[in-house]
């Protein structure tokens, strides 16, 4: 796209479905997305077939965002796995201290859609599995003795933060979480 050009129908409606969806939730209307977008609904099934089609293409693309900053986040801590697994909790307290923070996409999408056939529950768990995976290779890189367990705790802990933090049920959930990450880790 060449620059000052407009960007196209499906842009629009990723960008705008990408907005609504995560400060509105999964139950936002076409219309609204439609009119958000500036598109015809049309465009909405030749690019992606429906809605479950462009929440899926829009979790696909928040995943690899957010594994990306996963990634991003332990390299800058260097190579020690501790440090580099510790830097997540550091990085969940940036993100619940947004304006706007509304929690995890990934968990609202899995509550907010009943039927446990869509699509957009494959994208989910894929994301989360690269998560899990992600961590362990760094508890097993530490020689954690059981690394796939801790890697399931760690999980539990970063759903918390960004539930605590979007609830604003604790104080510094990602400070509180860093904590029992540390015990994970001694374990």
């Amino acid at each position: 796209m060449s620059a000052g050009a407009e960007p196209g129908p499906r842009d629009r409606l990723l960008e705008a479905a990408g907005r609504l969806l995560y400060s509105e939730g999964v139950n936002v209307g076409v219309d609204a997305l439609l009119k958000a977008a500036g598109v015809a609904r049309r465009s909405l099934y030749e690019h992606f077939g429906g809605k479950a089609g462009l929440i899926v293409e829009v979790l696909r693309r928040s995943a690899a965002e957010d594994e990306a900053d996963y990634r991003r986040t332990m390299d800058a801590a260097g190579d020690d796995p501790r440090d580099r697994l510790l830097a997540i909790f550091g990085r969940l307290g940036e993100v619940v201290a947004e304006p706007g923070f509304r929690g995890c996409r990934y968990l609202a999408v899995d509550l907010g859609l009943a039927d446990r056939e869509h699509p957009a529950h494959a994208v989910t768990r894929d994301y989360r599995r690269r998560v899990h995976d992600l961590l362990e290779h760094e508890l097993r890189a530490l020689g954690h003795p059981r690394p796939a367990r801790a890697a399931d705790q760690f999980q539990l802990l970063i759903d918390g933060t960004l539930a605590a933090g979007a609830t604003a049920s604790a104080p510094a959930p990602a400070s509180a979480a860093r904590d029992l990450a540390e015990r994970i880790l001694t374990d």
